[in-house]
């Protein structure tokens, strides 16, 4: 049994490490709360593109040029959607975009996700981390209105 101390001889100190913990701590939480929003941006980018392509396929007007738009809008409606600022998002198309029944189209957008510098560990790039997302849909076999890519096969893709 060893005997009980009544003084603070051979005490060891460690209050002083509590603010060092404590930053480490906020750094921890910021590193996190960077990530969670690199993975948000991503969700966010994901939906936009999918949409986008969806809004591309499904529109009702002739022209390329105003499917392209309506796509677009889809696509800022997504982003404003998840809480996002539309003005860091890039839409563009992978290849080539035909309004014609079977035609594949493939959307791309990127956004832009700004992170914090953090205490040890730095900041990512130059603040700026972009994500990307792509999704492609085929224009409805069965829809009206479009012409066929090819007149033979007017019905199977």
């Amino acid at each position: 049994m060893s005997p009980q101390r009544t003084g603070e001889a051979g005490v060891v100190g460690g209050f002083e490490m509590l603010p060092f913990g404590f930053l480490i701590l906020v750094a921890g939480s910021l590193l996190i709360a960077n990530a969670w929003g690199i993975i948000d941006g991503k969700i966010a980018a994901s939906a936009a593109a999918r949409e986008a392509a969806r809004a591309y396929v499904e529109s009702e007007a002739a022209d390329g040029g105003v499917a392209f738009a309506e796509a677009e809008a889809a696509a800022e409606e997504a982003i404003v959607g998840h809480g996002r600022d539309p003005a860091r998002m890039a839409l563009e198309a992978d290849g080539p975009l035909r309004l014609e029944r079977c035609a594949p189209a493939t959307f791309v957008v990127t956004y832009d996700v700004p992170t914090i510098s953090l205490p040890w560990i730095g900041g990512f790039g130059d603040g700026v981390f972009s994500t990307s997302a792509r999704h492609r849909e085929v224009v409805d076999p069965f829809r009206d209105g479009v012409p066929a890519a090819d007149p033979a096969r007017a019905v199977t893709c």
